[in-house]
């Protein structure tokens, strides 16, 4: 046996190109002999062959048919590498079976002796979603500029998610597949099917690893449990992971262990190399901003990033690739204070990477992006927007010693065949041809980053399943919308997909404010509403409003809240918002948004002095008046903020107190939809910028938007 590891170690540099080299068998080899006996225990050697080895001289002689690309004689051991597949081992008059020389490689090459790996590099593809938010069907709202010119078209869906994969992974060896976080919640989708949904579509896709977001959570740990139940379904294995959550034994996620469910770490033999993958969630955010149970702990996500890293390296895992539902910004950071990482994949932020700026979209920095660990080591940071609408595909060269030597990518894009735009003459947008069709085509063709893509027909028969279920509910008409209804969380931050970022900049976002108007008005009693901008999820593109849109809009179980609040409360409750929107472990949809209550807002300045100018106008006023921090207002939430959500802990404080609180028991989607109907009677259009909460805007950096 000290043959078979011999020659296999002295033939790993065959790995890829066939370019074979011989290695100086004589370093550690009785460790390596060990090894060899260990992994071929049980292997039966075929009989002697005649007339082919003669190793009673200093050399040999074969007569085997067909061309040799390698072959070596030392101390009776023969290796032939034949046809550039077929490795033959000879050994004390034994032939062993022959097969492709990968296949004993991939025995052996990720054992180490004394410390030193096997001379091997490793090319590896990442294919990567995150925060797809149960957008199972394409948008077909979203605009893009071609050559300047707005243009609706169709942008992702998850059957072109799943046919991206696909086309990407038939391509290239060492493929990954990565959910980074957040699957569920957010349309109609979730609400009627709990992640049944999504999960059949993610079994088609079949991802390796998905790492939970804090989103995961929103239906609290049984919540959880069922979707990932759904997801076991499926025949792909998918490991969830994520190791700074650590449910208590006895719950939902952990009955009988701890990693019932939710494992810290995977490792996997690509290529006969072990390549380690450690899963983090967003500790604060998901305890503050989700529902999960007090007995689940999330723990700091750095500092187990490290013990982990640690943990794989001392078993001699060299190559480590977080997967993280903890914000791109994080993500930099967090690389810069750790040792050993080589590859990041995120989520959480939302965040597009790569140069879309010629269609319009803003991006958040290069795809990917390279930096280095607190060792000065190269790390690589991918992310992958939203709502099933990119997939990003990175490629990663590590060299023999696990740094990586490259990392290179494209995230794409994908679209339908339709592009819709307005006649010169004005009215509903038509679909383009001609000349103006070949224009835009010719712009995709040129962009890498850009793909038309046909959807997976497998893929879209399972949505086809569950989308007639939804069809009705979603197809009735209740509005029309006047102009485009721009998302945004924090002013300037550039989370709408069809608004600049320059119209959200100094106000915020359009449909944050509206939302908080209907509030108000349906709760009946209020003068105030504030909404944490990260309970409303979309865009409302100009034209006709379903009641699926408001689901989708508002996805979550809430119900409005009125509370009564001192003006000096809801001072403080702007505060504490606004402080853990821009806390780099908050929740940017902390920030909030107000109807009756406007404010001029400086985040340059320290906590407690970053509102000023408050005014409140009462139900029925007909202007506004300095908030009196003395009086007391009715002021009506969402049910998850009242509960201390998003570090609303003002309002969560107050709910200990029943008398000054009164839950309508009014489904807060529903509430907008009757806004529309009854209100507005079916119009919506933007408020004026006079009753927007947010009448002026200071960025932490003292930059006035």
């Amino acid at each position: 046996m000290k043959l078979i590891k011999n020659i296999i170690f002295a033939v790993s540099p065959l790995i890829m190109p066939f370019q074979p080299v011989m290695a100086d068998v004589a370093t550690d080899f009785e460790c390596l002999m060990d090894v060899a006996e260990r992994k071929f225990q049980g292997m039966t050697p075929v009989n002697t062959p005649t007339n082919t080895i003669n190793i009673s001289g200093s050399d040999f002689s074969q007569d085997f048919v067909g061309s040799w690309r390698y072959r070596s004689y030392q101390n009776g051991f023969f290796v032939g590498l034949k046809n550039d597949a077929d490795l033959y081992v000879f050994y004390n008059n034994t032939l062993f079976p022959q097969g492709h020389y990968s296949g004993w490689l991939n025995l052996l090459a990720p054992d180490r002796c004394s410390g030193g790996e096997l001379d091997q590099e490793l090319s590896l593809t990442l294919l990567h979603i995150n925060d797809h938010h149960s957008h199972l069907e394409a948008d077909s709202g979203a605009n893009l500029d071609f050559n300047g010119v707005s243009t609706r078209v169709q942008l992702g869906g998850f059957p072109r998610v799943a046919a991206q994969f696909k086309a990407i992974k038939s391509s290239f060896k060492n493929v990954v597949n990565i959910h980074a976080g957040d699957a569920v919640t957010g349309t109609l989708f979730y609400t009627l099917f709990k992640g049944e949904a999504d999960a059949a579509l993610m079994n088609d896709v079949c991802f390796d690893i998905f790492a939970l977001g804090n989103h995961e959570f929103d239906g609290g740990d049984a919540g959880l449990k069922t979707f990932l139940d759904y997801l076991a379904l499926g025949q792909c294995g998918t490991e969830v992971l994520a190791a700074n959550v650590v449910p208590a034994v006895g719950t939902p996620l952990a009955p009988n262990d701890v990693n019932d469910y939710i494992e810290p770490f995977t490792v996997k033999s690509i290529n006969g190399q072990q390549v380690g993958f450690i899963g983090l969630d967003i500790a604060s955010k998901t305890k503050n901003s989700s529902s999960p149970l007090e007995t689940t702990q999330f723990l700091d996500e750095t500092t187990t990033a490290q013990q982990y890293i640690d943990q794989l390296t001392a078993q001699g895992v060299n190559k480590i690739v977080l997967v993280t539902h903890y914000q791109y910004r994080n993500d930099l950071e967090m690389a810069a204070n750790l040792r050993g990482v080589d590859v990041i994949v995120g989520g959480d932020s939302h965040t597009l990477l790569g140069d879309f700026s010629q269609f319009g979209l803003n991006s958040g920095g290069d795809y990917p992006t390279k930096t280095t660990d607190a060792e000065g080591n190269p790390v690589c940071i991918v992310q992958a927007w939203q709502y099933a609408a990119v997939v990003g595909e990175l490629h990663v060269d590590f060299d023999k010693n696990g740094k990586v030597k490259n990392c290179m990518g494209t995230p794409h894009l994908l679209l339908g065949d339709s592009f819709k735009r307005r006649p010169p003459e004005g009215g509903d947008r038509v679909e383009l041809g001609g000349s103006e069709r070949e224009e835009i085509l010719s712009i995709i063709n040129a962009s890498p980053e850009v793909s038309i893509v046909t959807p997976d027909s497998n893929s879209q028969a399972i949505l086809d399943e569950y989308a007639a279920e939804t069809e009705v509910l979603q197809n009735t008409e209740i509005g029309q919308v006047q102009s485009d209804l721009c998302l945004e969380r924090i002013p300037g931050q550039g989370r709408s997909a069809i608004c600049d970022v320059s119209q959200t900049a100094a106000n915020g976002g359009d449909i944050q404010q509206l939302v908080a108007e209907a509030f108000r008005a349906r709760s009946f009693e209020a003068d105030i509403c504030i909404q944490n901008a990260g309970g409303v999820r979309i865009d409302i593109p100009e034209g006709p409003l379903s009641i699926g849109d408001a689901y989708e809009l508002l996805p979550f179980a809430n119900t409005l809240v009125n509370m009564q609040l001192t003006g000096e409360q809801i001072r403080q409750t702007l505060e504490e918002a606004a402080d853990f929107a821009i806390d780099p472990d908050g929740s940017t949809g902390a920030f909030p948004y107000a109807a009756g209550l406007r404010w001029h807002a400086d985040m340059s300045k320290p906590l407690g002095q970053r509102f000023s100018q408050l005014e409140v106008k009462r139900k029925n006023a007909t202007s506004f008046e300095a908030l009196d921090l003395n009086a007391t207002y009715t002021v009506v939430v969402n049910s998850f903020i009242a509960s201390g959500g998003d570090k609303y802990e003002t309002l969560e404080a107050v709910s200990e107190d029943s008398s000054k609180v009164v839950d309508t028991f009014i489904d807060y989607a529903n509430a907008f939809v009757d806004y529309i109907q009854i209100n507005q009677n079916g119009v919506l259009n933007k408020l004026p910028l006079e009753d927007y909460s947010t009448q002026s805007f200071i960025n932490t950096d003292g930059v006035q938007q």
